[in-house]
């Protein structure tokens, strides 16, 4: 697994229009790891990159209808089985922190990256999930040595008052310690 130009060889590439340029001499320091289900806590389906593209069609939940005027995205997203999708370059400012702060410095999405995982606050990640995003952070932190353990957040650790992802059924400890595996 290697990031090449921005890109992730190894991941299915759907462009997303969310996104803009990073602040002039700004590289990634900090990898922000959120959930997302759609509808929530169902899987599969498609709508999560249909999200992403602006391409959701409302009509086909009621959820939908809520979330229609919103242009988000995120770096990547790992699906239940562990396949990664990429939305946005590296190099480039996707939009999927939001008003966010870290360690005293805020717009997280001008310094972060952000991995998406196919979940929710309170079901168990799978075990493929789990290798996919140790994988793919550490093909992160090769290609952005500004990004270390130190410097990987839950959405809700950069946005306390609004966001609760990746939430209480992420295995921060059997991420980490897996991170740390394995370790060249």
């Amino acid at each position: 697994m290697h990031i090449i130009e921005g890109w992730l060889t190894s991941a299915e590439r759907i462009p997303s229009p969310n996104f803009n340029e990073r602040p002039a001499h700004r590289s990634p320091s900090l990898l922000v790891i959120h959930n997302i289900s759609l509808p929530p806590g169902q899987y599969g389906g498609g709508y999560v990159e249909r999200f992403f593209q602006n391409s959701l069609d409302s009509t086909e939940h009621p959820f939908f209808e809520e979330i229609k005027a919103l242009q988000v995205s995120s770096h990547f997203f790992i699906r239940r089985n562990g396949d990664i999708v990429q939305f946005v370059s590296t190099d480039e400012r996707a939009w999927h922190a939001g008003v966010s702060e870290f360690q005293g410095e805020d717009n997280c999405n001008d310094f972060s990256l952000g991995i998406e995982l196919e979940g929710t606050d309170t079901d168990p990640y799978e075990p493929a999930q789990y290798q996919s995003l140790t994988k793919l952070t550490k093909a992160l932190m090769a290609a952005y040595p500004l990004i270390t353990t130190e410097r990987i957040a839950g959405h809700s650790d950069i946005a306390p008052d609004r966001k609760t992802d990746p939430g209480p059924a992420f295995s921060w400890a059997e991420y980490r310690s897996a991170l740390i595996k394995n370790e060249l």
